[in-house]
């Protein structure tokens, strides 16, 4: 299982898309939730936040128990305790967890609307495993 965390805009999607090898392994977001499949619009919504982290962790133990060979989640993941749902069923279903931090070295903008305010509160929280 391979989990690319970063801030927005990072280019963890994008990233995801090149590792999956387009489409040959699963890649599950949170974003996912809030993107038309038709239209590929995005609108996030706050109040349904917890159903998307709910489908992301559904969908990524479905794929572990059908036993794909690799699964990619790419979310912020910006604090330890969002990490924990994946690497527990990473141990559950005898799988290696590697954690990606993916940093926005292109100076790329985040496709989603998020503010610099609210990305350099969300880096301020960003911790990392030593």
């Amino acid at each position: 299982m391979i989990l690319l965390r970063g801030l927005p805009g990072s280019g963890k999607t994008t990233l995801a898309e090149n590792l999956c090898e387009h489409g040959k392994y699963p890649v599950y977001s949170i974003d996912s939730y809030f993107t038309d499949p038709v239209t590929g619009e995005y609108l996030f919504i706050y109040q349904e936040n917890h159903l998307a982290y709910k489908q992301c962790e559904d969908q990524t133990r479905e794929s572990l128990e059908r036993g794909e060979i690799k699964v990619f989640v790419d979310n912020t993941f910006t604090m330890e305790w969002e990490l924990e749902p994946y690497l527990q069923m990473a141990e559950a279903f005898g799988y290696h967890a590697y954690v990606i931090t993916v940093e926005n070295r292109h100076g790329c903008k985040n496709v989603h609307g998020v503010s610099d305010d609210q990305i350099a509160k969300m880096a301020a929280k960003y911790t990392i495993k030593l």
